[in-house]
């Protein structure tokens, strides 16, 4: 049986471009070297392809046959770079187009589930050169977490407990993104919940991420080592199915295939569960968890990494299928 060729695509011009690296070499690391030859597709910072780009054109890269994007972020996960591989006419890990593009915008994303019915936390949309924090208060008060609508791993996110605290972070926020999302602060808990599967979708066991800064940063989630994780998490019958359910339906909505994480918070004083946010190319790095749930829920990685090929070739062979001219 031949080898399949895994074009492994990653860095790019996104502030998660060192996260990207890192899973990067943790995949390459641990696909099967028996099943898959690997070609490495390194994008710079400022969007160089080395050692070559991938071509839009069908048939024009005959030495890939599956294409594995681990470009977080902006410009990888947003749908630009899931267009040139359907341009290109080649198979890919993770959600397409539309469901990226949707997914990393966290209005429309948020607009969508809510309007699917999948709880989702009350928020406000700002943007570059209008930002307004009085008007913040006054609708949603304090405290209040502010993020760029487009961008991932906590980059330029921060929670706002002051006036003068939410201005410095509009400020920061709008360095990354023109339109800047503002959330009502939730008091409880949070938790993440992994999705594999194209149109048969299940979800793993959920984790409860334990912080010990103020929330789950940046520097919490690839630099210190200080952030506690409980999987499986602490959470009654009821509220894990609860919580597989809605990762399930988030997905659905936001008509994601492949992977996602969806991350929740549940609110201790109504015992709410929101959904927070869905990540359709989750870190792959050595402390992921989007591997490590699966690998608690009885799919190791090296295993995990074969399903997600094999739904990519799938997912395109059924988009072959379909009738594009009369």
């Amino acid at each position: 049986m031949s080898k399949l060729n895994v074009a492994v695509v990653y860095g790019g011009r996104s502030g998660e471009h060192e996260v990207s690296l890192r899973s990067a070499e943790s995949i390459i690391a641990k696909l099967n070297p028996d099943r898959y030859h690997v070609h490495r597709y390194f994008v710079s910072p400022e969007g160089k392809w080395s050692p070559k780009a991938i071509q839009p054109e069908p048939g024009a890269n005959p030495e890939i046959d599956v294409v594995f994007p681990i470009t977080h972020g902006t410009f990888g996960e947003d749908g630009t770079m899931q267009g040139l591989f359907e341009l290109a006419d080649l198979p890919y890990v993770g959600p397409g187009v539309m469901g990226s593009a949707v997914a990393m915008d966290k209005e429309v994303a948020k607009r969508v589930l809510r309007d699917a019915g999948v709880p989702t936390v009350d928020f406000l949309i700002q943007r570059r050169g209008g930002l307004n924090p009085d008007a913040i208060i006054d609708k949603l008060g304090l405290p209040v977490f502010v993020k760029p609508a487009n961008l991932g791993s906590s980059v330029g996110i921060n929670k706002a407990k002051t006036r003068e605290s939410l201005i410095a972070a509009l400020d920061e926020a709008a360095k990354y993104d023109s339109k800047v999302v503002i959330e009502r602060a939730i008091v409880g808990r949070e938790f993440e919940c992994s999705v594999l599967g194209n149109e048969d979708m299940s979800a793993s066991y959920p984790c409860e991420i334990l912080p010990e800064r103020e929330f789950y940063d940046y520097e919490a989630k690839y630099i210190l080592d200080t952030t506690r994780i409980e999987l499986p998490a602490n959470l009654d019958e009821a509220q894990t199915t609860t919580i597989r359910k809605l990762a399930v339906d988030a997905v659905r909505a936001l008509d994601c295939e492949g992977m996602s994480r969806v991350d929740f918070l549940l609110e201790t004083a109504t015992g709410q569960f929101y959904v927070n946010e869905v990540n359709t190319l989750p870190g792959f790095t050595s402390i992921s968890m989007y591997p490590k749930m699966w690998e608690h829920s009885g799919i190791a990685y090296a295993d995990l990494l074969d399903r997600l090929i094999d739904l990519a070739i799938a997912r395109h062979a059924r988009h072959k299928a379909t009738q594009f001219r009369r």
